[in-house]
C-alpha cells in the first residue's frame, strides 16, 4: 500500500500556524503603525475566533483607525503569508511515518510559498519521496481534483486499490478518489472534525487520531 498524507490538521495542528502568522502581523503591525504586538496579537485572535479569517485584518485595522486600503490588507497578508512558521508536529506522527513502508507521498492544497515553509518548518521533507503541493500545478488542480494523485500513480505503476489516502476535509479530500476505488482514511482532528459529510464525500474509513491508522491493516 503506498501511503498518501494531506498536511494542515492531519499531520499537525493547523491552528499553530494560524496563530504563529497572526503573532508575525502584530509585530509587523507593530513596526508599521505602532500598535502594541502583544496587545495586536490577542486582538487578531479574538477576532479570527468571532468571525472567522476572512476579514480579520480589515477588522483588525479598522479597530486602530488605520486605513483599510488594498495596500494595507495586502501588507498584512504577506506578513502572514511569508513569516517562518512556528509548528511542530507530534513525536506520535514522526513515529508513524518512520514505521510505514516506503514510499510515502504528501498532497496538499495551498499558497505555493506558505505550505512550502510550512514543511520545511515542520521538517518532513525527508519522509515523502515527493510533496505534491497542488497549487504548483494551477489552481484547477487543487482537491478535489485527482491530477496529482494521477501523477503519483503514475510514477509507481500503481492500481488507485493500491494508493490510500489520509485527510480531514470531508468537503474535497476523499470525494473523487471514492470514485476511482481509491482507500481513503478520514481522521477526525482539526476545524473539520466536527463536520457531516455530503452523500459519497466521506472517506471509506474513519479514525479519531492519526496514530490509529494502523489499526485498519491496510
Amino acid at each position: 500500500m503506498i501511503y498518501i498524507f494531506d498536511l494542515d490538521d492531519t499531520l499537525y495542528d493547523e491552528r499553530q500556524y494560524v496563530e504563529s502568522g497572526l503573532e508575525a502581523v502584530a509585530t509587523f503591525a507593530e513596526s508599521r503603525w505602532g500598535i502594541d504586538s502583544e496587545k495586536g496579537f490577542s486582538q487578531l485572535v479574538s477576532l479570527l475566533d468571532q468571525h472567522g479569517r476572512g476579514r480579520v485584518f480589515n477588522d483588525y485595522l479598522a479597530m486602530h483607525n488605520i486605513a483599510v486600503t488594498k495596500q494595507n490588507v495586502k501588507a498584512c497578508v504577506s506578513a502572514y503569508r511569508l513569516h517562518t512558521p512556528s509548528i511542530e508536529m507530534p513525536s506520535s506522527h514522526r513515529d508513524l511515518l518512520e514505521s510505514l513502508p516506503s514510499p510515502l507521498y504528501l498532497v496538499t492544497d495551498g499558497n505555493k510559498i506558505v505550505q512550502g515553509n510550512k514543511v520545511d518548518s515542520l521538517n518532513i521533507a525527508h519522509y515523502f519521496k515527493r510533496v505534491f503541493v497542488t497549487h504548483r500545478f494551477g489552481v484547477k488542480h487543487a482537491k478535489p481534483s485527482t491530477y496529482c494523485f494521477e501523477k503519483i500513480k503514475q510514477a509507481e505503476s500503481a492500481n488507485w486499490q493500491d494508493m490510500v489516502y489520509i485527510g480531514d476535509n470531508p468537503a474535497k479530500d476523499f470525494v473523487n478518489l471514492n470514485k476511482l476505488g481509491m482507500p481513503t482514511v478520514r481522521v477526525l482532528t482539526g476545524v473539520h472534525a466536527n463536520v457531516e459529510a455530503q452523500p459519497g464525500f466521506d472517506a471509506k474509513y474513519t479514525i479519531s487520531k492519526l496514530t490509529e491508522l494502523h489499526s485498519l491493516n491496510l
